[in-house]
């Protein structure tokens, strides 16, 4: 067995304006592995988004410390689609411009308050200078570029609706989608800022598929890496509660187990290179700026 991983810590993300505990909110679920190499699962269900990336940092560091590796997964879009980062006029390499740009524009705050629905409308502002690409927000926030429904549609001559990993996971919900039961926009937003704080502050820390590449992996590949981060999609599993989960609990606690057994028996590094069939220009784009759903 040459088992890449040993700890795996999937995270369900929540862009709620207030602390929040229970269903819809943020849930961590840890698989590691005791002095037996056995793995044993724990979650936390912390109230905020600060406190979601205090605890994430403890549980890295001090698995860094018994120089293991892990995988961490979030459940919400690390990439926009092609095009963006230019569209929003960024230099530099698309993800890296849009993770840094977004870590200085998101304000979140300890109380959970912030103030993703201005930024959304400012860089609708930027890009197209009407209520496009991003849409859905409360009343209090409308905007004249910033709108309860989307009102544009996506063409050919514009940013796409889907990345490419969206379509190629069936998902439902654009990265653009802000508000409302299914969004994934504002957990974007608000996620992306965090993300990049650990790969700043996490030494070995790199970031799938952007700085690790969209290719099959083993454990030769990550001699110098820590922590392989990317984005999951746990609504790809069919799960069932045990013991009065909360269905985001469930979720995460059935992902993690999935990316383990399939590390166990040498086939999760194989799936790095996805399982759609994808063309050269597609790969760029992916490695470039739009990300991909580990899984698919």
């Amino acid at each position: 067995m040459s088992r890449i991983f040993d700890n795996y810590i999937m995270v369900d993300w929540s862009a709620a304006s207030k602390p929040n505990t229970g269903n819809d909110s943020i849930w961590i679920g840890v698989f590691k592995r005791d002095v037996r190499l056995q793995l044993r699962f724990e979650y936390f269900n912390p109230p905020t988004r600060i406190a979601a990336y205090d605890k994430l940092l403890e549980l890295l560091q001090a698995f860094a410390k018994r120089d293991d590796k892990t995988l961490l997964g979030f459940d919400f879009g690390l990439g926009y689609p092609s095009g963006t980062a230019k569209a929003l006029k960024l230099e530099g390499h698309p993800q890296k411009a849009i993770y840094d740009y977004l870590s200085r524009e998101i304000k979140d705050k300890p109380d959970n308050s912030n103030n993703r629905f201005s930024v959304a409308a400012m860089m609708n502002r930027i890009i197209s200078g009407t209520a496009f690409p991003f849409w859905g927000c409360p009343p209090r926030d409308v905007l004249t570029t910033l709108q309860p429904k989307k009102t544009i549609p996506h063409t050919d001559n514009t940013l796409a609706e889907m990345r490419i990993c969206d379509l190629a996971a069936k998902a439902s919900s654009p990265v653009w989608k802000l508000y409302s039961p299914g969004s994934v926009g504002s957990q974007t937003l608000t996620g992306i800022p965090y993300v990049n704080k650990l790969l700043k502050e996490i030494s070995g820390a790199k970031l799938f598929p952007f700085d690790i590449g969209f290719k099959a992996i083993d454990k030769a590949d990550l001699d110098e890496i820590n922590v392989v981060i990317t984005e999951i999609y746990p609504s790809m599993l069919k799960t069932k509660a045990i013991d009065g989960e909360t269905k985001d609990l469930t979720q995460v606690r059935a992902i993690g187990e999935y990316f383990a057994t399939l590390d166990d028996n040498d086939k999760l590094g194989a799936i790095f290179a996805g399982l759609a069939n994808i063309d050269e220009n597609q790969k760029v784009a992916i490695e470039t700026e739009e990300g991909w759903v580990l899984g698919f």
